[in-house]
């Protein structure tokens, strides 16, 4: 039983391997977040995958995969769907939205306003839409990859503290090396793009099934009380002005679990905690003004942190 989530998530991470070269753990970290429920956070440049990891991961799935372009003139009903009447019938009729998807790419999420923002993350804390006082449920699996580039604040609009906290993990796919970037060229100058090449290697049902495999990985107190140690320890940490939720703690269990399970076990260990602390951490950290003067980074703190925090013996 415990060989099925490792085969399909290889045959995943072949699949989207052939469109994205050299950048397994982003893929991996991704997939993840899918296995626990969870919502993406991709924050790089342009033009180096966030797209087609998004489409890629969509076909290999054989799932519907729809991508919102985020504008300063986006309405929350662009995203969440609005009825209107039917002069036919004159019933009124819902008319779903964009996030109406399994895989949704909310492409460069800081360029649209504090409303519209708000209304996606919404749709993703519930998990379904809400329209005129009627519910809408979401097709699962459901995940969003949410895409900002980093750097950029002419007109765009920084998702607050609390909306970050909604995303299970934040990944960088980074720039390829010469080599990689060698071997994307060659794929890309031939007749055949590599996205018509991918075709779907497991269905929404085995994902579907694949998360609640993740809910039965058993997590000891003493990795309860490591993951409790660790996030009250960022709460204490005098670089940070604003430290780890509640909700970060459950999500660094989920992938955790998730972790474990992809490594064939029924149980966590602490190095399944330390290999999610930095993906699922470091984007709900604020650092304090005086750490940003001197260059601090969120990351560096977390494994700080880590260095710091006793690691349970025994389990």
């Amino acid at each position: 039983m415990m060989q099925q989530p490792r085969r399909i998530i290889g045959a995943l991470l072949d699949n989207i391997s052939k469109v994205i070269v050299g950048k397994e753990e982003a893929v991996e970290y991704a997939l993840i977040a899918l296995l626990c429920n969870g919502h993406v956070l991709i924050e790089d440049v342009p033009g180096v995958g966030k797209t087609t990891l998004a489409s890629a991961l969509a076909k290999s799935l054989d799932c519907s995969f729809r991508r919102i372009q985020f504008t300063p003139d986006l309405m929350p009903s662009d995203v969440t769907g609005f009825t209107l009447v039917n002069f036919k019938t004159g019933e009124m009729e819902f008319k779903e939205g964009a996030v109406m998807s399994q895989v949704v790419l909310a492409d460069e999420i800081n360029r649209t306003s504090p409303k519209t923002q708000s209304a996606l993350l919404e749709v993703m804390e519930e998990q379904q839409v809400t329209v005129d006082g009627v519910t809408h449920p979401l097709p699962k699996p459901f995940i969003v990859l949410a895409t900002q580039n980093p750097g950029e604040f002419v007109g765009t609009y920084p998702l607050p503290e609390a909306q970050m906290d909604r995303f299970f993990l934040r990944i960088s796919i980074g720039y390829p090396t010469v080599e990689q970037e060698m071997d994307v060229l060659a794929r890309y100058s031939g007749v055949e793009k590599p996205m018509a090449t991918i075709e779907p290697v497991c269905t929404a049902q085995d994902i579907i099934a694949l998360q609640e495999m993740v809910k039965q990985v058993y997590c000891s107190p003493e990795v309860r009380m490591y993951v409790a140690t660790l996030v009250a320890a960022t709460r204490q940490e005098p670089a940070l002005a604003l430290g780890a939720s509640t909700r970060a703690a459950i999500a660094l269990i989920h992938g955790a679990q998730a972790c474990a399970l992809l490594a064939g076990r029924d149980y966590i260990v602490p190095e399944d905690v330390q290999h999610m602390a930095l993906p699922v951490l470091s984007h709900r950290l604020v650092l304090s003004a005086e750490s940003r003067m001197k260059g601090v980074t969120a990351q560096s703190v977390v494994m700080k942190v880590l260095g710091s925090t006793p690691v349970p013996v025994k389990l």
